[in-house]
């Protein structure tokens, strides 16, 4: 394996890159500085720093240029001003980790995003240079300088936003220090008010505060989940203005553009009222494991409709394949984004098979009419026609349906599934499922050294 990504990698483009890098980014001169004295004196231990307690603007107060760097003697760091810096450090010792608070810490980690070595975010930075008393905040935010930095504009390098693989990592690029990770807070218990997005506490203050709206509106009757769709035409328009590929995967402009259309979806289900009269709502926003984001949402209906008609079910929610000649719109709709697997005999390797049988329990059965179980879960009406779509070789039936709203899912070109849930026993259920937090996994660190001492105590790791 090591051997295949040596070949891969262009020893010229290597060199162009060391070379460019030396020429034009400061903090590269600095560090080559820092090598070759140690070449000259490779038995001392020495550390550089970067002094971090600046918080004017980088263009008037300029790093170190590298003619005016000193090494530092060992110990002239303490307790205040540790955590504050960047520090290389002589191998034997290893290397520190710099707060991403420093104005540098961008530009050290993404080295070819910001060749130059401009600052990344600082302390200080003012929010208009024009001084406002309207506004509540005076100093930017780091999501606000982000947000801003990520932004798509045409008179400005697109470095960041071409770089890949890389943008989503710096998109993501956040750290979160468990406190149970040092022994030394044994006793010590730091945590996270609800005011804190995604914190455990703002997690259960959402789930109380819904379990309080379901106590005034009673049980919840909708359940929608709304997919994003990546090649949705506002997306491909944006990267086709920089030469990019809808499938560079553009997280900023999918997120936005995702962000537009939840907007809309909302006003659209409480003002022009497809389902009836909402009097409330909630939803929360999730992300798929290729980045594309997805909301749950939860709609509470009038009380003059908590006991919806089979009739009344068959007008706003869709189980079937539309007729091509009769409905084209909502027959191609259906097909690109509604259709289950296939899965069972079709595909017996798809994700969904266990044990031999789906667990979203696809295929359906044909119903002639809806109907509801013995639990109270709806059976949605499926009728054995002749109209089929073909989806990975296989021709799939309308047994294959995902449940819809016609109109919602051709207006916004995404899957939308839609499904009844007038039920006691799915309230807790469905709340904490919308208000679980992100994804976690539960790993354990073990040895793979045979020869090595045999711990019992294994140490867990819970990953987000």
């Amino acid at each position: 394996m090591n051997s295949l990504l040596h070949e891969e990698v262009d020893p010229k483009i290597v060199q162009g890159l060391s070379e460019m890098l030396d020429e034009h980014n400061i903090l590269a001169k600095i560090f080559r500085m820092a090598r070759d004295r140690y070449k000259q004196h490779p038995e001392s231990v020495f550390r550089l720093r970067l002094l971090s307690d600046r918080t004017r603007d980088g263009r008037q107060y300029n790093i170190p240029t590298a003619s005016e760097v000193a090494g530092l003697v060992i110990g002239d760091l303490t307790d205040e001003n540790f955590q504050r810096d960047v520090i290389v450090e002589h191998r034997k010792n290893g290397l520190q980790r710099i707060t991403d608070l420093h104005p540098s810490f961008m530009s050290m980690t993404y080295l070819l995003i910001h060749p130059y070595g401009e600052d990344g975010y600082r302390f200080g930075i003012l929010l208009t240079d024009v001084i406002n008393k309207t506004f509540a905040r005076e100093k930017l935010t780091m999501r606000q300088f982000y947000c801003f930095r990520i932004h798509q504009r045409l008179n400005e390098a697109h470095t960041l936003l071409q770089a890949g693989r890389l943008l989503q990592q710096y998109a993501v690029d956040d750290a979160i220090v468990r406190g149970d990770s040092d022994c030394s807070m044994i006793g010590k218990t730091i945590i996270l008010p609800s005011s804190h997005t995604g914190g455990p506490r703002y997690r259960v203050q959402n789930y109380q505060d819904a379990m309080a709206i379901c106590r005034w509106a009673g049980y919840q009757d909708l359940f929608i989940t709304f997919t994003c769709n990546q090649k949705w035409p506002e997306i491909n328009e944006m990267l086709r203005l920089i030469g990019q590929e809808s499938d560079d995967n553009r997280v900023d402009i999918i997120c936005r553009v995702f962000q537009i259309k939840l907007f809309q979806l909302m006003q659209d289900l409480k003002k022009r009222q497809p389902f009836g009269k909402i009097i409330a709502c909630l939803y929360t926003i999730e992300f798929q494991k290729r980045g594309l984001p997805h909301a749950h949402i939860l709609l509470f209906l009038h009380p003059t409709l908590k006991s919806p008609s089979t009739d009344h079910i068959d007008r706003i929610i869709a189980a079937e394949i539309p007729d091509l000649d009769v409905d084209p719109d909502g027959y191609n709709a259906v097909k690109n984004f509604m259709m289950h697997g296939p899965c069972g005999e079709l595909n017996p390797h798809c994700p969904c098979m266990r044990q031999g049988k789906c667990t979203k329990h696809f295929p359906k059965k044909f119903n002639d009419r809806t109907t509801f179980d013995s639990d109270g879960f709806p059976i949605y009406r499926i009728r054995n026609t002749s109209t089929q779509v073909k989806k990975n070789g296989a021709n799939l039936d309308s047994r294959y349906v995902v449940p819809c709203n016609r109109d919602l899912l051709v207006k916004y070109d995404a899957h939308i599934n839609v499904e009844l849930c007038n039920y006691s026993r799915s309230v807790k259920y469905l709340f904490k499922y919308v208000h679980k937090g992100s994804d976690r996994a539960t790993a354990t660190i073990e040895s793979t050294n045979t020869a090595a001492e045999n711990d019992e105590i294994k140490k867990n790791l819970d990953c987000r």
